[in-house]
């Protein structure tokens, strides 16, 4: 079956860093776009990055660009966002997200939490 695990969250202070992994099973995600989405507390959800199959172009919201890098490891089947510089706005619940045109699959999420 397919299953997407998100790991790496945690509590750090505002400035701080934290590495978010995604172990990928049931799909090979080379073949999909890899996306990170993340929710804040009593908020919607919010786009963060974009890895694109193939040519892994990469693609930021602008809250995020130039202190997010999304990135991919093809043999080990994970992706992962490394988070630097982070800010209160930042915390929330962080999913990962494969999609493939008519395939969309989501993780369980994993708690990132910025104190000031």
């Amino acid at each position: 079956q397919v299953q997407l695990v998100e790991s790496g969250g945690g509590l750090v202070q505002t400035g701080g860093s934290l590495r978010l992994s995604c172990v990928v099973s049931g799909f090979t995600s080379n073949h999909y776009w890899m996306y990170w989405v993340r929710q804040a507390p009593g908020k919607g959800l919010e786009w963060v990055s974009s890895i694109q199959p193939g040519r892994d172009l990469t693609y930021y919201a602008d809250s995020v660009k130039g202190r997010f890098t999304i990135s991919r490891d093809n043999a080990r089947n994970t992706a992962y966002l490394q988070m630097n510089s982070l800010k209160p706005e930042d915390s929330g619940l962080y999913y990962c997200v494969g999609w493939r045109v008519s395939y969309d699959y989501w993780g369980q999420g994993t708690q990132v939490a910025v104190s000031s």
